[in-house]
Protein backbone atom coordinates (compact mmCIF):
# COMPACT_ATOMS: atom_id res chain seq x y z
CA UNK A 1 0.00 0.00 0.00
CA UNK A 2 1.40 3.24 -0.74
CA UNK A 3 2.06 6.20 1.66
CA UNK A 4 -1.17 8.80 1.77
CA UNK A 5 -0.60 12.27 1.39
CA UNK A 6 -2.60 15.57 3.03
CA UNK A 7 -1.51 18.87 2.46
CA UNK A 8 -2.54 21.93 4.60
CA UNK A 9 -1.10 26.00 3.89
CA UNK A 10 -0.95 28.67 6.51
CA UNK A 11 -0.35 32.38 5.95
CA UNK A 12 0.28 34.35 8.89
CA UNK A 13 0.95 38.03 9.43
CA UNK A 14 2.41 39.78 12.50
CA UNK A 15 3.70 38.63 15.80
CA UNK A 16 1.89 36.10 18.04
CA UNK A 17 -0.66 38.09 20.22
CA UNK A 18 -1.67 40.49 17.82
CA UNK A 19 -1.07 38.60 14.32
CA UNK A 20 -3.64 36.10 12.25
CA UNK A 21 -3.57 33.99 9.65
CA UNK A 22 -5.80 31.65 7.16
CA UNK A 23 -5.35 28.10 6.91
CA UNK A 24 -6.60 25.96 3.33
CA UNK A 25 -5.75 22.88 2.60
CA UNK A 26 -5.57 20.55 -0.40
CA UNK A 27 -9.32 19.07 -0.30
CA UNK A 28 -11.15 21.85 -0.33
CA UNK A 29 -13.06 21.79 2.58
CA UNK A 30 -11.06 24.88 4.62
CA UNK A 31 -10.39 27.76 2.15
CA UNK A 32 -8.77 30.78 3.87
CA UNK A 33 -9.59 29.68 7.63
CA UNK A 34 -9.09 32.59 9.99
CA UNK A 35 -6.93 31.01 12.75
CA UNK A 36 -5.49 33.62 15.68
CA UNK A 37 -3.62 32.84 18.92
CA UNK A 38 -6.85 34.57 21.02
CA UNK A 39 -9.33 31.67 19.19
CA UNK A 40 -6.55 29.13 20.87
CA UNK A 41 -6.73 30.66 24.25
CA UNK A 42 -9.71 32.70 24.72
CA UNK A 43 -12.66 32.40 23.10
CA UNK A 44 -12.78 30.92 19.39
CA UNK A 45 -14.98 34.03 17.88
CA UNK A 46 -15.52 32.38 14.59
CA UNK A 47 -11.93 31.28 14.14
CA UNK A 48 -10.33 27.51 14.46
CA UNK A 49 -7.24 26.60 16.13
CA UNK A 50 -4.81 23.75 15.96
CA UNK A 51 -6.00 21.87 19.33
CA UNK A 52 -9.69 22.49 17.78
CA UNK A 53 -7.96 20.83 14.33
CA UNK A 54 -6.67 18.03 16.25
CA UNK A 55 -9.93 17.62 18.71
CA UNK A 56 -11.61 16.79 15.23
CA UNK A 57 -9.26 15.12 13.46
CA UNK A 58 -8.64 12.66 16.21
CA UNK A 59 -12.59 12.51 16.86
CA UNK A 60 -13.17 11.41 13.10
CA UNK A 61 -10.09 9.00 13.08
CA UNK A 62 -10.98 7.10 15.90
CA UNK A 63 -14.82 6.94 15.21
CA UNK A 64 -13.36 5.08 12.23
CA UNK A 65 -10.92 2.73 14.04
CA UNK A 66 -13.76 2.25 16.32
CA UNK A 67 -15.66 0.76 13.71
CA UNK A 68 -13.49 -1.12 12.42
CA UNK A 69 -12.58 -2.33 15.62
CA UNK A 70 -16.29 -3.96 16.28
CA UNK A 71 -17.37 -5.32 12.93
CA UNK A 72 -14.07 -7.38 12.39
CA UNK A 73 -15.65 -8.83 16.45
CA UNK A 74 -19.07 -9.26 14.23
CA UNK A 75 -20.51 -6.37 16.01
CA UNK A 76 -21.60 -3.61 13.50
CA UNK A 77 -22.13 -0.39 15.23
CA UNK A 78 -25.24 1.52 14.46
CA UNK A 79 -24.10 4.70 15.30
CA UNK A 80 -20.99 5.85 16.65
CA UNK A 81 -20.48 9.43 18.57
CA UNK A 82 -17.16 10.55 19.53
CA UNK A 83 -16.48 14.03 21.54
CA UNK A 84 -12.87 14.57 21.39
CA UNK A 85 -11.77 17.70 23.76
CA UNK A 86 -7.80 18.83 23.44
CA UNK A 87 -6.58 20.60 26.06
CA UNK A 88 -4.03 22.85 25.76
CA UNK A 89 -2.00 23.99 28.88
CA UNK A 90 -1.42 27.96 27.96
CA UNK A 91 1.07 28.35 30.86
CA UNK A 92 3.71 25.57 29.41
CA UNK A 93 2.29 25.66 25.38
CA UNK A 94 1.59 22.12 25.37
CA UNK A 95 -1.16 20.10 24.65
CA UNK A 96 -1.14 18.06 27.44
CA UNK A 97 -4.82 15.88 26.79
CA UNK A 98 -7.22 14.39 24.22
CA UNK A 99 -10.29 13.03 26.26
CA UNK A 100 -12.60 11.25 23.79
CA UNK A 101 -16.24 10.81 25.06
CA UNK A 102 -17.60 7.54 22.91
CA UNK A 103 -21.11 6.63 22.56
CA UNK A 104 -22.18 3.42 20.89
CA UNK A 105 -25.22 1.92 19.24
CA UNK A 106 -24.16 -1.68 19.12
CA UNK A 107 -27.00 -4.15 18.72
CA UNK A 108 -25.81 -7.15 21.31
CA UNK A 109 -23.01 -6.08 22.95
CA UNK A 110 -22.78 -5.46 26.49
CA UNK A 111 -20.95 -2.04 28.15
CA UNK A 112 -17.81 -4.39 28.97
CA UNK A 113 -17.35 -5.51 25.52
CA UNK A 114 -18.57 -2.07 23.97
CA UNK A 115 -15.20 -0.51 26.47
CA UNK A 116 -12.67 -3.68 25.82
CA UNK A 117 -13.30 -2.67 22.13
CA UNK A 118 -13.03 1.11 22.55
CA UNK A 119 -9.70 0.78 24.32
CA UNK A 120 -8.89 -1.78 21.34
CA UNK A 121 -9.41 0.93 18.82
CA UNK A 122 -7.56 3.43 20.66
CA UNK A 123 -4.12 1.36 20.15
CA UNK A 124 -5.50 1.53 16.38
CA UNK A 125 -6.61 4.78 15.41
CA UNK A 126 -3.25 6.20 13.87
CA UNK A 127 -4.09 9.88 15.44
CA UNK A 128 -4.07 8.08 18.48
CA UNK A 129 -0.69 6.43 17.99
CA UNK A 130 0.98 9.72 16.73
CA UNK A 131 -0.26 11.70 19.89
CA UNK A 132 0.64 8.78 21.87
CA UNK A 133 3.77 9.13 24.39
CA UNK A 134 3.45 13.35 24.30
CA UNK A 135 -0.16 13.62 24.98
CA UNK A 136 -2.35 12.01 27.51
CA UNK A 137 -5.09 10.19 26.07
CA UNK A 138 -8.21 9.71 28.03
CA UNK A 139 -11.19 7.57 26.80
CA UNK A 140 -14.91 7.49 28.53
CA UNK A 141 -17.13 4.78 26.73
CA UNK A 142 -21.06 4.45 27.40
CA UNK A 143 -23.47 2.31 25.22
CA UNK A 144 -26.89 3.12 24.38
CA UNK A 145 -29.72 0.36 25.39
Amino acid sequence: MANVEREAHVVWQGNLAQGSGNLSEGSGVLQDTPVTFAARTEQPGGKTSPEELIAAAHATCYAMALSVTLTQQGNEPEQLEVDAVCVLDDQQLKITTVNLNVRGTVPGLDEQSFEDAAHEAEQLCPVSNALRGNVDIQLQTSLAS
